[in-house]
């Protein structure tokens, strides 16, 4: 008798990993191993020892860690996970960027449904998978044809923040210079200065001043 496939399932919305589950529990071949609705919650169920699976089904966009934060941590921890990321997002950004971090499989939301236990079947082999409209855009983009904007939205890479990062642009915005800054949040000066430099780095801007635009976008201040 074949082994059956293991399921983790990572998502914020309840809903869906019910919905995912009873997709996924028709295939008798698949098992479900449990749900994550944070990032943190992945992380620490993939480290607690005895829980495995065979696949991690994980969305982009989840409170405490982000996909991207959950899929270096596995890099980090030397964590040989097969991944599929699960997304509203079709932004060939975005795509590129999990496969770089690990990932071996991307499907849009919108056409789970149809797609889900076949990836997880090419994923658990070994093999990479996209929905259709994905592989569209890696097509796209390796025939050097004019790409579509992605969906992601404008404060995609804001919600990509920490809770610190947020109190350390609140402060930059407000002018603090990195000794206050240290006071306000009891840390060291080269903590904030990483802070500052993520915070750059993430939300791709130059200087204080591109951060303050970010901050006051998004009501920060």
């Amino acid at each position: 008798m074949n082994k059956k496939i293991r399921v983790h399932i990572a998502d914020d919305h309840k809903i869906l990993i019910e919905g995912l589950i009873a997709v996924i529990n028709t295939e008798k071949s698949l098992s479900i191993k449990g749900y994550s609705l944070t990032g943190k919650q992945v992380v620490d169920w993939f480290d607690k020892k005895g829980n495995s699976a065979d696949v991690l089904v994980l969305d982009i966009t989840m409170p405490e860690l982000d996909g991207f934060e959950v899929l270096k941590h596995f890099r980090e921890q030397k964590i040989n996970q097969k991944v599929i990321i699960l997304s509203s997002y079709d932004d060939i950004k975005i795509v590129d960027e999990v496969l770089k971090l690990g990932a071996s499989g991307y499907i849009s939301k919108g056409n789970a449904g149809g797609h889900i236990i076949q990836a997880i079947k090419k994923v658990a082999a070994g093999e990479q998978y996209f929905s259709d409209d994905i592989q569209s855009l890696l097509l796209q983009k390796i025939t050097g044809g004019k790409l579509p904007i992605g969906d992601a939205p404008e404060d995609f890479l804001f919600e990509k923040l920490t809770e610190r990062e947020i109190k350390v642009l609140r402060l930059v915005t407000l002018e603090y210079n990195t000794s206050e800054i240290a006071d306000q949040l009891n840390v060291s000066h080269h903590t904030v200065e990483t802070h500052r430099r993520k915070l750059l780095k993430k939300l791709n801007v130059k200087s204080s001043v591109g951060l303050a635009m970010y901050a006051v976008k998004f009501k920060v201040v």
